[in-house]
């Protein structure tokens, strides 16, 4: 039976790399996805990123179980012949395997729901306190809880972006749309269209979107040689404008993390505006729409310009809070040139990533993504609560991350 098989080298493999012909390797079977990869979930950023490799480590931490039986349609009859499993991710496998067996990927529970309900309270505390009231300090105060509810509503789509956190797609895509479009302006679509690259390619300086900040920021001098942005298909330059800008980021970073929200709501318009293939336009469009009528129409209802700009730039600058938060989790780790490789996610993942040591009450402020590490070797990870023994309000996250420990120092 084994002589009936049809092999083809890793070599072979690395051929079938382009849109219109990508293959990819999973446990040493052989897919044919060129089609598919426009109707991927995920989007086709992902299968373009790893093509003509094997992919078997990415498909394990983004998919459950259930996926393993839709392979078979994408099976193209060859086998991988030469291609060896490092030892890093023999034991990466295992470790999710046990994870797995402990039920950790499907510990949803209610927190989503909570989540949806303290953003709803917060929201109903900003109407009253922008329409019933008439002090400068109490809308003041709005506007700061206003940036919280974004910060916890951006959490919520975060997570139904990575896993099912209601009870069925529908609804998801519902949670989705609510807490992202209409809730804080900021297009679901665009967020899965970036965060999905950057969590395939993590920390890759011209794969990774969320490093290339030229002309603002630079955060490798590697940066400094203008190099080429594979995700967006155009030129990083680092000319007199960006050496300007750089030379001053150390001044600057705080400041422009306090109005950066304004290039998410920029970075949205751009891409429901361009010509590429978004799944459920429509709905995104409409939910912006949304957030584009009540946040205006929020603003006016205050008695004067100097309170309505006072009440802006406030709400915005608590959201710093969470852009502060992704840039100590990838800004100082390690960085490299190209595309991601298959065989090596644990350790690209580990090396771009960064936990946040922080007290348990900062919790909800982090919304468990300070364990980012094991976010991003495990992003179905659900949060749930913390179960007895735990002090910390992300209870599965901090168990993965006393898991890997554990594991670590082991030795696998």
């Amino acid at each position: 039976m084994e002589a009936e098989k049809k092999f083809i080298s890793v070599e072979e493999l690395k051929e079938h790399s382009k849109p219109q012909d990508l293959w990819i390797s999973i446990r040493g079977k052989v897919y044919d996805v060129t089609h598919w990869a426009k109707e991927h979930p995920g989007g086709d950023i992902p299968l373009l990123n790893l093509a003509g490799q094997d992919v078997t480590d990415a498909f394990i931490a983004y998919h459950p179980g259930t996926a393993w039986k839709h392979l078979d349609r994408f099976f193209n009859g060859y086998y991988l012949k030469d291609f060896k499993v490092s030892e890093v991710s023999k034991d990466y496998r295992r470790l999710a395997a046990e994870l797995a067996k402990q039920g950790m990927f499907e510990k949803k529970n209610h927190v989503a729901l909570y989540a949806l309900t303290s953003v709803a309270i917060m929201f109903a505390v900003v109407l009253y306190g922008v329409l019933c009231c008439e002090s400068v300090l109490a809308h003041l105060g709005s506007a700061m809880l206003l940036g919280f509810l974004w910060i916890q509503s951006a959490y919520v789509g975060h997570d139904s972006g990575h896993y099912q956190v209601m009870t069925t797609p529908v609804y998801n895509k519902i949670a989705q749309l609510i807490a992202g479009n209409c809730l804080t302006g900021i297009s679901i679509a665009w967020w899965k269209w970036t965060h999905n690259a950057h969590h395939i390619a993590c920390n890759s300086l011209d794969y990774d979107p969320d490093l290339q900040h030229i002309p603002v920021f630079a955060v490798s001098s590697r940066l400094f040689n203008s190099i080429t942005s594979c995700f967006y298909g155009r030129k990083l330059m680092f000319d007199p404008i960006a050496r300007f800008l750089v030379s001053y980021q150390h001044w600057t970073f705080y400041p422009v993390m306090c109005v950066a929200r304004v290039n998410l709501y920029l970075q949205t318009i751009l891409l429901l505006l361009s010509k590429r293939q978004i799944p459920d336009r429509g709905l995104n469009i409409l939910g912006t729409l949304v957030f584009w009528t009540w946040f205006p129409l929020l603003v006016s209802c205050l008695p004067n310009w100097p309170e309505r700009v006072m009440f802006v730039l406030a709400s915005f600058a608590v959201t710093s809070i969470q852009h502060v938060q992704f840039c100590l989790n990838h800004f100082a780790a390690n960085v490299y040139l190209g595309p991601p490789t298959g065989n090596d996610w644990f350790e690209k993942q580990t090396s771009g990533t960064l936990d946040i040591a922080c007290s348990s009450w900062m919790d909800w402020f982090h919304g468990g993504l300070q364990f980012q590490l094991e976010h991003h070797l495990f992003p179905r990870l659900a949060k749930v609560p913390a179960e007895e023994g735990f002090t910390s309000g992300e209870g599965s996250l901090q168990e993965a991350q006393f898991a890997l420990q554990e594991f670590v120092l082991l030795g696998g």
